[in-house]
């Protein structure tokens, strides 16, 4: 007998899942059962599935059924053409009809007949559309790029992640440079109800002073010299969509209190306008600095950091997940070599301890970009150890090893850069010139 695919079972009792695994094992080619529906979006999204059964209530002592109906809610969301059935005790049927009419394909009562739940099952599976051997699990959005990895902090972010993203909370995300903080929160929004628009991404620090109000909340025709036409800002932009601004710990202090007055009042007043413009928007911060600390200091408004840190994500640097180092380093090979059009390439023994035992204080972009050199200068099939140069953060760059000026210039700011504890104000102060232009730079040099 041909079997039907794949299918996801969600219950909190063990024995039941145990007893399905055993009933359904000759119909199925892959039963995956979960005791709690929290990792559900990204088991979801790890397979293609042909069919759900998804149990009606989870919390011990609730009986209501509203965290089925929720869970159907945040699958059909995600993947409407994926059957899902309700499993449902006798006395919630009312509800399991309630679900039917919400998206729900059918629905089974507890205690189940064997064969009346095969059948139920199986014509699930085999009823989904033509595509949905291959489609059914197919998100709404474009699929995620995020790499979680293995390591327990990185799961256990995850689990956080999947908890939160539905909802609309403010987020803040801390990590240091080059952790991905964008990219998490790509994945924040690309699992949220607003995924069906383009998450807008602003750079906090590459905007400058004089143009603050006119990049985020736009400018009328007339309002300044240059303004020819209506612009709306990026809070306009992101209206039932996803708001990210990066790099939040650079905003200057005296422009945060007009942030904190958009936020607060969920409306925008154009430059040059006195007509307030309602938004609706999720959003997402992000930094590399302590906001805590600058707060303590007088560097950043108390009341705002509150506004934007409903919820914390902390984003581990990769030296204390190194058991993702490789995957991470194997993932950016293939990526690598399909776009230089290079044969597949593999990490020798030597280079993978020396990428392990590296500190990578710059990250998954440091890493990121020592594998794409060393893809481009290899010769062979395997990548070498020497074809990573890789210098610790505390090693003095050689001066005189730079062979033009905009490489000296490089130098000189990575230098200052490790000397100030990536502080950018001293930097800045260092070297003469104003944080704007330090920021720039730094774009510029990938630093």
């Amino acid at each position: 007998m041909k079997k039907s695919g794949n299918i996801l079972i969600v219950d909190d009792n063990r024995g039941v899942l145990t007893a399905l695994q055993l009933l359904l094992k000759p119909y199925f080619d892959k039963i995956t059962v979960l005791s709690s529906p929290v990792t559900l979006p990204a088991t979801l999204r790890e397979d293609t599935w042909q069919a759900v059964l998804l149990d009606m209530n989870f919390t011990s002592g609730i009986n209501t059924g509203n965290e089925g109906l929720y869970w159907l809610h945040e699958i059909k969301k995600q993947y409407p053409a994926l059957p899902v059935v309700l499993f449902t005790a006798y006395a919630d049927i009312d509800l399991a009809v309630r679900g039917i009419k919400e998206g729900a394909t059918d629905f089974i009562v507890k205690p189940w007949d064997n064969g009346k739940l095969v059948e139920t099952l199986l014509n699930a599976a085999q009823n989904a559309p033509a595509s949905g051997k291959k489609t059914a699990t197919t998100p709404a959005s474009t699929a995620s790029s995020m790499y979680w990895g293995e390591s327990p902090a990185m799961q256990q972010l995850r689990m956080l992640v999947e908890k939160v993203a539905a909802t609309d909370a403010n987020i803040l995300i801390t990590g240091e440079n080059g952790t991905g903080k964008e990219m998490l929160a790509r994945e924040i929004h690309a699992l949220s109800a607003r995924h069906r628009k383009e998450m807008v991404s602003v750079d906090m620090g590459a905007i400058t002073e004089s143009l603050f109000e006119s990049e985020l909340f736009g400018h009328v025709k007339g309002a300044f010299t240059d303004a020819h036409a209506d612009r709306p800002g990026k809070f306009e932009v992101a209206d039932h969509s996803t708001l990210f601004l990066d790099e939040i710990g650079n905003l200057p202090y005296h422009l945060q209190a007009k942030l904190l007055t958009a936020i607060q009042r969920r409306s925008i007043v154009r430059v040059g306008s006195n007509m307030p413009v309602p938004v609706d928007i999720r959003l997402i911060c992000a930094t590399n600095r302590n906001l805590s600390e600058m707060a303590d200091k007088g560097e950043f408004r108390e009341d705002l950091l509150y506004r934007i840190n409903t919820i914390h994500l902390e984003i581990p640097a990769l030296r204390e997940r190194q058991e993702d180092i490789i995957p991470l380093a194997e993932r950016f090979i293939t990526r690598f070599c399909k776009q230089y059009g290079k044969p597949a390439l593999r990490l020798d023994n030597a280079a993978r301890e020396k990428l392990m035992l590296h500190p990578w204080s710059g990250n998954i972009r440091e890493l990121e970009h020592a594998i794409e050199k060393a893809v481009i200068i290899c010769d062979g099939a395997f990548l070498s150890a020497g074809l990573f140069q890789l210098q610790r953060r505390n090693e003095a760059p050689e001066m005189p090893a730079a062979s033009t000026l905009e490489d000296m210039e490089k130098q000189m700011i990575r230098h200052t850069l490790d000397k100030c504890g990536g502080n950018l104000s001293a930097v800045a102060s260092q070297l003469g010139i104003t944080r704007q232009t330090l920021y720039n730079k730094m774009k510029k040099y990938g630093l």
